[in-house]
């Protein structure tokens, strides 16, 4: 485990990637502008990133061709149909990854990049895998597959450290508990008309700023890499962050525009006396 943990730290180091990171940075930014095209891919309409979601496909199709081709000839059909539909499920699974991977900073950039080649990798693989298989080359087919798959398993490793030791992609604000009764944050005077305002309750920084007349109250760590709210643009209902344009409604949180897909935690707001009351909004229970 000691030696898994030296070589990470070691590519997150290594300074050199960066420079074959930023140009890729920057046709990936190109091709994901179109507000609809970064929604999409960002899962913004899902409620969580849509990358590892179709991760799923991809991986557990090849995973199943080598199970059919381990059992050999009276499964081969199946294991070529399983290596095809890998191949078409990767390309929005790579569209996804390098949507998010574009926001990345240095060491999540880097082992971000090297995530991506070893993908890319895998599936010239998993394709010169079904060409040859194509051709009656069932050998080489089975070869290249099984290949594919243990570059694939490496990647999948390296993913697995993105989302689970560096956090990209996870909500920034997952473990802020607000009061659940309310709590003063201050006098109303103090929030100016159109100017987002930064209180604290319960040791959490809300975001608090008129909306078509009254107060409303946002956590002010936006959810998808920890921008601060307060110093974003109020326009039109919404507040948009200052670091990667996520964009969310002040009534309730919700995402408007990516690349932030999980809401925003809003709080009830209420005055009295002059003074400015939160508390955390009551989730509903699940209907079962």
């Amino acid at each position: 485990m000691k030696l898994l943990d030296d070589a990470l730290t070691q590519l997150e180091r290594w300074h050199a990637l960066d420079a074959v990171a930023e140009p890729v940075r920057a046709v990936t930014r190109a091709a994901v502008k179109p507000r609809l095209v970064r929604d999409l891919l960002s899962g913004t309409g899902l409620g969580h990133p849509l990358h590892p979601v179709l991760t799923d496909l991809p991986i557990g199709a090849w995973s199943m061709a080598a199970v059919l081709d381990l059992m050999g000839e009276p499964t081969e059909r199946g294991a070529d149909v399983l290596v095809a539909a890998g191949l078409v499920a990767a390309v929005p699974t790579a569209a996804a990854g390098f949507n998010d991977w574009t926001e990345t900073n240095e060491a999540e950039s880097r082992v971000g990049i090297v995530h991506a080649a070893l993908n890319v990798t895998a599936l010239g693989l998993y394709g010169a895998s079904l060409a040859a298989r194509k051709a009656g080359a069932r050998t080489a087919g089975r070869g290249l597959a099984f290949a594919g798959l243990g570059i694939l398993l490496t990647s999948g490793y390296l993913g697995g450290h993105l989302a689970f030791s560096k956090g990209v992609r996870v909500s920034r604000a997952a473990w802020h508990e607000g009061p659940v009764t309310w709590q003063d944050v201050g006098a109303a005077d103090d929030v100016a008309e159109g100017t987002p305002t930064l209180v604290e309750a319960g040791g959490v920084p809300l975001l608090l700023v008129h909306d078509d007349g009254r107060l409303v109250a946002l956590d002010n760590v936006c959810t998808h890499a920890g921008g601060p709210l307060n110093e974003g643009t109020v326009s039109g209902g919404c507040v948009t962050c200052p670091l990667h344009g996520s964009t969310f409604r002040l009534a309730d949180g919700s995402v408007v525009h990516g690349p932030a897909s999980v809401p925003q935690p809003s709080y009830e707001v209420r005055v009295r006396d002059g003074r400015v009351l939160v508390r955390a909004r009551r989730r509903k229970a699940p209907i079962i």
